[in-house]
């Protein structure tokens, strides 16, 4: 069974809500400080595989980070993104979880309890 990872800051706020609503519920997770642990080239291009809307729901647009890069993120090459995301994790939307199949961006309860449903699943069936 793949672990679920859970990409966090300590002081973003949908980060504690999310991980209190993990521990509630007993949500096993590899917990990785985004910042200190930043996602790496081929992290960042699979969780954008996940996506539904690609970098629209990873990206942190509205963050002060975002603007002042002062960059028109939809003219520049995939590749060059995921490398500015790396240069500056805080570029990413917090928190992101993900069990290699499906991810999870912000505290969605609905998208929450479908992730961590098919983990307790297949914990009591595999």
């Amino acid at each position: 069974m793949s672990i679920v990872t859970f990409y966090t800051y300590p002081s973003c706020t949908s980060c504690r809500k999310t991980k209190k609503w993990l521990s509630a519920h007993s949500v096993d997770v590899q917990e990785r400080h985004l910042f200190r642990e930043t996602p790496t080239r081929q992290e960042l291009f699979t969780l954008l595989s996940m996506t539904s809307e690609g970098l629209d729901e990873l990206l942190a647009t509205r963050s002060r980070t975002f603007k002042s890069l002062n960059v028109v993120v939809d003219d520049m090459p995939l590749s060059a993104v995921v490398d500015l995301i790396i240069q500056e994790p805080k570029l990413l939307r917090r928190p992101i979880l993900t069990d290699g199949e499906a991810i999870v961006v912000g505290y969605n309860l609905e998208k929450l309890r479908s992730l961590t449903k098919k983990k307790q699943l297949m914990k009591y069936t595999g």
